[in-house]
C-alpha cells in the first residue's frame, strides 16, 4: 500500500470539529425542539409526531437524491459544503430564535425541513469523503479515521444536550442564544474542512441498485436502521421518562451530559480495541452492553436517579461503539463495491434516519394515546407510565437483540 503523505495524514482534526457540527444539529434536535415547541407554544405531541414523520416520509425520497447530488457535485463540493453550511445555520436560528411569523406547528416543520436537508447533503458528502481520506491512512485507516469523527460528534452532542441547560442559568433565551453560537461554530468547521474536500479517485457508473445488489450492504443497511432505531426512541422520550417515570425534574440535563460524555470517553477506547480484535467482535460487545442497561433501566421507578445514572453511563458507553465502529465496517465496504461512497452513504442516512419515523411516527402517539402529559406536577396515571417504560427501554431491547443476532450471521471481510 502506498504510504499516506503528510498532508493526507493530517486533517484529522477538522473531521473531529465538523463531526461535532453535524451532530449537534442531528440527535439533539430531537430531544430538544418537540419539548421546546410543546412547553413554549402549546404545541400537541400528536402533531409533532406527525410533522416528525412526514419529514421522515421525505427522506425516502430525498436521502438518496442528496447522495446523487453529493456526487454529481464532488468536485465543486467545497462549494457545496458551504451553501449547505450557510442554510443549516439560518435554519437553526429559524427555529429556536426567531418568533414563529407564521401558526407555530407550520414554522416548526418550515424550519425542520430546511434543518434537516442541509444536516443531510452534509452528512452524506462528509461521510463519502471520509472513504476516500480513509484510504490515505494506512491500516485500519477507517477505523482511526471513525475514532476521531464520531469523539468529535459525541463530543458536539455533549454540547448540544447541556448547553441550553447552562446558558438558561444567565438568559431568558437560551434556546437563542444556543442558536447563535450554532451559527458561529458552521463558520468555523466549514473552514477547517476547506482542504479536505477531494473526489474520489473513480466514479461509481450507474445507480443505487449496484449498492443494494451486494448482499453485505444491504445487511449492513439493515443492522444500521435496527441498531439506530433503540437511540431515537430513547433520545425522543429521555425528557419525558426522567421527569415523569423518574420524578425527577431539573436532573435532565445532568443525566442527559453523563450518557453523551460516557459515549465520548468511549469512542477512542471502542476504535483502540476494534484495532486490535476487529470491529465486528468489538461491536456486537458493545451492543450487549446497551441491550443489559436497556433491561436494568425497565426496572425503575420513582427516585433511582443514581441506578438511572448507571445506566445512562453504560449505554452512552455502549453508544460509542455503535457510532465508530458500524459506520467504520459500512465505510470499508463501501471503499470496495462503490469508491465514491456518495450513493452508498446517501442510503446510509436514509436508513438511519428512517428509525426517527419509528419515534414520530409511532411512539410518541402511542405515548399520547395512554394518557400520558408533560410536566413534573402532572401526575400522570399508572397505565401512561408503564406504557413509557415500555416504549423507552423494552422495545429498544426488542430491536437492538434482532441488530446483535443479524450482525453476528453477518460475514464481514476484516482484515
Amino acid at each position: 500500500m502506498r504510504a499516506a503523505t503528510p498532508a493526507r495524514r493530517g486533517g484529522l482534526p477538522g473531521y473531529a470539529l465538523f463531526a461535532a457540527l453535524l451532530a449537534m444539529a442531528g440527535l439533539p434536535i430531537y430531544i430538544h425542539a418537540p419539548k421546546f415547541y410543546v412547553d413554549g407554544y402549546g404545541v400537541s405531541l400528536a402533531a409533532l409526531g406527525v410533522v416528525l414523520g412526514g419529514l421522515r416520509l421525505l427522506d425516502f425520497v430525498q436521502d438518496p437524491a442528496l447522495g446523487w447530488l453529493a456526487e454529481r457535485t464532488r468536485h465543486a463540493r467545497g462549494l457545496a459544503v458551504a451553501v449547505a453550511g450557510a442554510v443549516m445555520a439560518l435554519a437553526m436560528l429559524g427555529l429556536f430564535a426567531v418568533a414563529p411569523p407564521v401558526a407555530p406547528l407550520v414554522w416548526f416543520a418550515l424550519t425542520l425541513t430546511a434543518l434537516f436537508s442541509a444536516f443531510s447533503f452534509l452528512t452524506i458528502a462528509f461521510y463519502s469523503q471520509g472513504v476516500v481520506k480513509a484510504g490515505s491512512l494506512g491500516a485500519r485507516g477507517h477505523v482511526r479515521l471513525a475514532t476521531w469523527r464520531e469523539t468529535g460528534a459525541l463530543l458536539g452532542v455533549c454540547l448540544a444536550a447541556v448547553a441550553p441547560t447552562a446558558l438558561a442559568m444567565g438568559s431568558d433565551a437560551p434556546f437563542a442564544l444556543f442558536a447563535w453560537g450554532f451559527a458561529v461554530l458552521a463558520v468555523l468547521a466549514v473552514l477547517g474542512m476547506r482542504g479536505e474536500w477531494r473526489a474520489a479517485p473513480v466514479a461509481q457508473p450507474g445507480g443505487f441498485g449496484d449498492i443494494l445488489r451486494d448482499a453485505t450492504a444491504r445487511r449492513l443497511l439493515v443492522i444500521a436502521f435496527l441498531n439506530a432505531a433503540p437511540v431515537a426512541v430513547t433520545s425522543s422520550l429521555f425528557l419525558f421518562f426522567v421527569e415523569s417515570r423518574l420524578q425527577a425534574p431539573g436532573w435532565e440535563g445532568p443525566l442527559l451530559l453523563l450518557f453523551f460524555l460516557a459515549a465520548a470517553g468511549a469512542a477512542p477506547l471502542w476504535g483502540r480495541a476494534a484495532q486490535t480484535y476487529g470491529p465486528k467482535r468489538v461491536l456486537m460487545l458493545g451492543m450487549t452492553l446497551a441491550i443489559v442497561s436497556f433491561v436494568f433501566a425497565a426496572l425503575l421507578g420513582p427516585g433511582d436517579i443514581w441506578p438511572f445514572a448507571l445506566v445512562c453511563l453504560a449505554s452512552g458507553a455502549a453508544l460509542g461503539a455503535d457510532l465508530t465502529l458500524l459506520s467504520a465496517i459500512f465505510a470499508r465496504r463501501m471503499e470496495r463495491i462503490s469508491p465514491d461512497a456518495s450513493r452508498g452513504f446517501g442510503l446510509w442516512a436514509f436508513t438511519t434516519k428512517a428509525t426517527l419515523a419509528v419515534s414520530a411516527v409511532i411512539v410518541l402517539p402511542l405515548l399520547g394515546a395512554s394518557g400520558f402529559v408533560s410536566g413534573a406536577e402532572v401526575a400522570n396515571p399508572e397505565t401512561a407510565l408503564a406504557t413509557l417504560t415500555l416504549l423507552y427501554a423494552v422495545l429498544p431491547c426488542g430491536l437492538k437483540l434482532a441488530a446483535l443476532g443479524l450482525l453476528a450471521a453477518t460475514r464481514l471481510e476484516e482484515s
